[in-house]
């Protein structure tokens, strides 16, 4: 069976998009508009319908070819756009080969070239929105998905509102060119629970010193100290996907509206990009718990308050639940490429929920010493004209 799917228009099967503004399918052919229901109820009874034409039929062809025997049939051009593509332009000819697998797309039959943790993406030929079924299935199954909420021409116009609060911005950063590689991208993330019960114990300290006339008095009390309760957090996220562990986009653009999270369809996924988890939770749950009881001793202590000192601390914390759900969350993410010597990528993301945007923009020194040039002149002209005149 195929590893790709693309999900069709009831009406006339052309490809459908998840619309962020009124959280419906739309098809951009003949103009339908579907509740998520109403996909699925479609897709339902087309499967039911095929399944014993499907059982009839010869086996297909596998559509899912590995690196190692179609890379040597890719042209050096097709790699370089690959590797400029997905961040790999720094990776040996092995390593890439490792990194990509291609796929066939489902409308044109063109080959997808994709990373090894892509889960939906669009065909480079038709443009047709693909979803790799076999990455979202099994223990990857995301239990919920968080849809987007900002449509891209309002993702952009709050992106460029941003951008016009900074200065010394290269101009070619606001062409149109630029702005359109603006992406829609459902990150996976863990989101987790827990219940932790903790105890501080310790000996706290007040001083208080007064004056009468010449006599300075010093008055020193010392309490035995203990606090203990239980605390529960409720939805720490943590990222899922090794690439963007040195780009912490989540962090930047919290707090996600968790409430409005669904169960998860593909269908969502319809016209977006997504990536699956290479980050297990096993791999970070040890960090995970290390925060959740350096939190609780924080929240201990801060009850404890005060007292002048707080000495002999000794704190128990255990962790009596723990919970972790795999979702995927909506992000607009945008890179740019400066035209300076160094060529450093810059990497800006936007919630797609709230619009929050985070982000270090890059700086034009030509605008920066143009404009430095002009402030130095000004002046100059200023004590000129001043001297002419005394």
């Amino acid at each position: 069976m195929t590893d790709t799917f693309t999900h069709k228009c009831p009406n006339c099967g052309g490809p459908l998009l998840f619309d962020p503004k009124d959280q419906k399918f739309h098809c951009e052919y003949c103009l339908s508009v579907y509740t998520e229901d109403e996909v699925t109820a479609y897709e339902n009874a087309q499967r039911d319908a095929h399944l014993e034409a499907d059982a009839a039929q010869a086996p297909e062809t596998e559509l899912t070819f590995s690196a190692e025997s179609q890379a040597e049939d890719m042209t050096p051009e097709e790699k370089a756009a690959f590797k400029e593509a997905t961040g790999t332009q720094d990776m040996d000819e092995d390593t890439l080969e490792g990194a990509m697998e291609l796929f066939d797309c489902p409308s044109c039959g063109a080959q997808i070239v994709t990373e090894a943790t892509t889960a939906a993406t669009y065909c480079y030929y038709c443009h047709n929105p693909v979803v790799l079924s076999g990455r979202l299935s099994g223990k990857f199954l995301p239990e919920k998905v968080l849809p987007f909420a900002i449509e891209k021409e309002e993702a952009v116009e709050k992106f460029l509102a941003w951008t016009k609060k900074k200065w010394f911005i290269p101009k070619d950063f606001f062409n149109k060119e630029q702005i359109d590689k603006m992406t829609g991208v459902y990150f996976p993330y863990w989101v987790v629970d827990a219940k932790v019960n903790g105890q501080l114990n310790g000996m706290g300290t007040t001083i208080r010193i007064w004056r009468v006339g010449d006599i300075e008095y010093t008055e020193t009390k010392q309490f035995d100290v203990e606090r203990q309760g239980k605390i529960s957090f409720k939805e720490l996220i943590k990222n899922a996907l090794s690439k963007n562990v040195q780009q912490k986009m989540v962090e930047a653009v919290q707090p996600f509206l968790l409430d409005k999270a669904v169960a998860f369809k593909s269908q969502y996924l319809a016209g977006f990009q997504a990536e699956k988890r290479d980050i297990e939770y096993d791999a970070i749950q040890k960090a995970i718990q290390s925060e959740l009881k350096d939190y609780s001793e924080s929240l201990l202590r801060d009850t404890a308050s005060g007292y002048t000192t707080l000495t002999k601390l000794r704190t128990d914390i255990s962790l009596d639940n723990e919970e972790n759900h795999y979702m995927l969350l909506p992000i607009w993410v945008v890179t740019y490429r400066s035209n300076e010597q160094s060529k450093k990528v810059y990497y800006y993301a936007m919630n797609g929920q709230t619009g929050k945007v985070s982000g270090i923009l890059p700086v034009s020194y030509r605008r920066l010493g143009l404009f430095t040039f002009g402030v130095f002149a000004s002046i100059l002209a200023l004590f000129l004209i001043g001297g002419w005149f005394i």
